[in-house]
């Protein structure tokens, strides 16, 4: 018997030629004698097929499989990264959203009614519809075309120091001449050239040749390089050629004793008056160590120093500040004192001669300044910025900063023998620092804690006396611990101010 549909019989029909004669035939299928075989082992493909929630393989994989690229059609449903499936948000599957302003549509499609073409916003700016009219016209749409035309066409500026007649300073506020209609296109390049050399010609050339005149302005000169000095005083040097830095000797008090040498008494009479101006006085210092010389700082951005015993005498006036000034300090010996200002810079005075002989800048507003007690050239400026930042002033370089507080700078407290010292700030914390380490030894910060804006250090240094903004006096101690004496809290004044005078124009003195 044989099989259907082949050509090879069994091995007894072999052997009869007869039967292999009879055998039918068909022509349906052809034999392939060399078929295309997988070489590929069917286990190891089997065990390829991972699930993709797996995270490990079974089977140490082949470098040649590790290296085959990915298999079959990429999924338009995944974004780029291949995680996330993208949501179908159209009938036939996802469409990828543009977006463009309305004035942008609006531009493009004026240029498209006017021009016949437009910018493409998918397309990276090619342009679609007539691109023989957007070869013509560069491409540009109405908007370009609209301000070229209208810079062609725009009365001139005019002269900023004329302000009525012919020739005044229109600026911006210049008119456009009527609309001028142009034959061809040749005409329209040529008067747009015309009109660009024209304006660069008028508009930019006078200011880059020659500055503008300041006929017609009334802008101050820059003071803030510039300082002057001027002495006010009756002799600028005694009969010895000694001028007011030398405390005097011919009164009834010696200066030039140890501080608490003399017995003090509580002030019951009105002795002088001296008078800095019309605007309020920012702060008041007296030289160090004989304290015969007075210096005050006023919002008329003016430096001015008194004589405190003899004639009592207005001496000298520092001038150089355009804003007016926050704080100054003196230096130890009082042959120099320090000025802060508005705007936003710091001087170094000689109190003798009235010459400026450093300068500090900083972007921010300095609120307090403070020399080193112990070290003559340095001193630390608190500013608006919550910054300190200490100084040397024979580099004029910035040597530390100390950034831990979260507001302005309100006082800087030396102590401890001048190795530490103390800051404030309307951050409503007092915080202790190691002089050169940016790191707080002490923070202090209560519920109920109010700014500390003003600080007087006690003669023993054991303690130092803040102003609270609620109106009340808080001591704290100076030495290690750094933590407040809560039997020693001064109230009297109504309305907050410094140590001992308030805002209600009070001077209280305590015990």
């Amino acid at each position: 018997m044989a099989l259907l549909g082949t050509e090879y019989a069994s091995s007894d029909e072999e052997s009869s030629p007869q039967a292999s004669s009879e055998a039918p035939k068909t022509g349906a299928s052809s034999i392939v004698a060399a078929p295309d075989v997988s070489l590929d082992d069917p286990m190891r493909l089997q065990m390829m097929l991972a699930k993709p929630t797996d995270t490990s393989l079974t089977y140490n994989v082949r470098y040649e499989d590790l290296s085959k690229p990915a298999q079959g059609p990429a999924n338009p449903f995944k974004t780029a990264d291949g995680n996330a499936l993208k949501r179908k948000n159209v009938l036939t599957g996802y469409a990828e959203e543009a977006a463009i302003s309305d004035a942008t549509f609006t531009n493009q499609h004026r240029t498209f009614q006017s021009r016949g073409y437009a910018q493409e916003p998918n397309a990276n700016g090619a342009l679609v519809g007539d691109l023989v009219a957007a070869q013509k016209y560069g491409g540009r749409d109405v908007v370009q075309m609209k301000s070229k035309k209208d810079r062609r066409k725009r009365q001139k500026r005019g002269d900023s120091s004329i302000l009525d007649g012919e020739g005044r300073y229109l600026g911006p506020w210049a008119k456009y001449k009527e609309d001028e209609q142009y034959e061809d296109d040749a005409a329209l390049a040529e008067e747009e050239l015309a009109s660009d050399e024209e304006y660069i010609e008028e508009a930019i050339a006078p200011q880059i040749a020659a500055p503008m005149d300041k006929a017609g302005t009334d802008y101050q000169d820059d003071l803030s390089n510039t300082e002057t000095t001027e002495f006010h005083g009756s002799a600028q040097y005694d009969y010895q050629g000694r001028t007011y830095m030398h405390a005097p000797r011919d009164i009834d008090i010696d200066l030039y004793k140890e501080g608490g040498a003399e017995k003090n008494y509580i002030p019951k009479n009105l002795i002088h008056t001296w008078k800095h101006g019309a605007k309020p006085i920012n702060a008041l210092r007296f030289i160090p160590s004989t304290a015969h010389l007075l210096l005050s700082a006023s919002a008329d951005s003016k430096i001015k120093i008194f004589d405190v015993y003899r004639s009592r005498e207005h001496l000298r006036t520092y001038t150089g500040h355009t804003k007016s000034v926050s704080d100054i300090s003196f230096s130890h010996p009082g042959t120099h004192f320090l000025s802060a200002s508005y705007d936003r810079t710091l001087k170094l005075w000689d109190t003798e001669t009235g010459t400026c002989t450093t300068r500090f800048t900083h972007t921010a507003i300095p609120h307090v300044i403070k020399f080193n007690p112990s070290d003559p050239h340095s001193f630390l400026a608190g500013f608006s910025d919550k910054k300190i930042l200490q100084y040397d002033t024979r580099t004029g370089q910035m040597t530390q900063e100390y950034d831990h507080h979260l507001g302005p700078i309100n006082t800087i407290t030396f102590c401890d023998e001048n190795r530490r010292f103390i800051t404030t700030s309307d951050d409503k914390s007092l915080r202790a620092w190691e002089l050169n380490i940016n790191v707080p030894i002490k923070f202090i910060a209560e519920p109920y804690m109010y700014p500390l804006v003003s600080a007087s250090p006690h003669p023993s240094g054991k303690s130092v006396a803040f102003q609270s903004g609620d109106n009340q006096i808080v001591v704290y101690a100076s030495t290690d611990r750094f933590r407040q004496n809560r039997k020693k809290c001064f109230r009297g004044h109504n309305t907050s101010g410094v140590a001992t005078a308030g805002l209600d124009g009070v001077i209280k003195y305590w015990d």
